[in-house]
């Protein structure tokens, strides 16, 4: 039998998050745009968690959003000035004092976040132009990922959640906004994974998996991952360049 769930914070009932959190209030608008196969991959992942915190944001799941109304709306409205947090080299680094208030010519910043890894990232990328065209800004210097209930390849690669905090330190120091509330996420973040860590010593204890094994097929038995393969969060060091709008051929 499946445990009754919230599907405010996708948690199960008796862990529900949603009584603890305090939506805290912005003068940025965030918005989170997650792949689906994140969604379906973890509903519980930490941007959920980290728009539920925050009072002024948005969260919508898909891969293409030039037809999104919402997405066009607060791109196209001219009150606004929407940028993507993308660590690429052109991006204006908000911890260097590369975007300041007198660049938003007094309207409203909307930040979009891309919650999906590298990979997933690419489909967004490619089936958004929209999202492509906007500046781009990052932060540096960020503290090392606290994610230990998962590896993260490097210690600049940061969850939703994390790379969020860090964006709000970089936003309230260049005098962007505020951040009223800088011990929320992180104490949201390290509740959740005590959660988990118990729960995995606990199963561990009574022998139990989370999932049971199936029998694979010979013929459905996929190919071995490449050497070296990792599944890289988008929130990490600047690349050199974005992804390509294009898959290679």
């Amino acid at each position: 039998m499946s445990r009754p769930m919230c599907y405010r914070c996708f948690w199960p009932q008796p862990l529900c998050w949603c009584g603890s959190i305090t939506p805290m209030p912005s003068r940025t608008k965030f918005v989170f745009l997650l792949h689906p196969e994140e969604f379906k991959r973890a509903k519980a992942a930490t941007g959920r968690l980290t728009h539920l915190c925050l009072a002024d944001s948005e969260l919508y799941s898909g891969t293409a959003f030039d037809d999104h109304p919402a997405v066009q709306a607060l791109i196209n409205d001219p009150a606004n000035f929407p940028v993507l947090l993308y660590p690429t080299r052109d991006a204006r680094d908000l911890s260097k004092g590369e975007f300041t208030p007198a660049d938003t010519g007094g309207r409203r910043l909307v930040v979009f976040l891309l919650d999906a890894t590298w990979h997933l990232v690419r489909h967004i990328w490619r089936d958004s132009p929209s999202l492509r065209r906007l500046p781009r800004i990052m932060f540096s210097a960020a503290a090392p990922s606290r994610y230990v209930i998962k590896h993260q390849p490097e210690a600049a690669c940061l969850s939703t959640l994390e790379a969020t905090h860090e964006l709000l330190l970089a936003l309230d120091r260049s005098g962007l906004d505020h951040y009223a509330m800088p011990d929320q996420l992180l104490g949201l973040f390290q509740r959740m994974q005590d959660v988990q860590l118990a729960f995995a010593a606990e199963s561990a204890r009574l022998g139990r998996q989370r999932h049971a094994p199936r029998k694979k097929s010979p013929r459905c038995t996929p190919p071995p991952p490449k050497p070296g393969a990792k599944r890289r969060r988008i929130f990490g060091p600047p690349t050199t360049t974005p992804p390509p709008a294009h898959p290679p051929t």
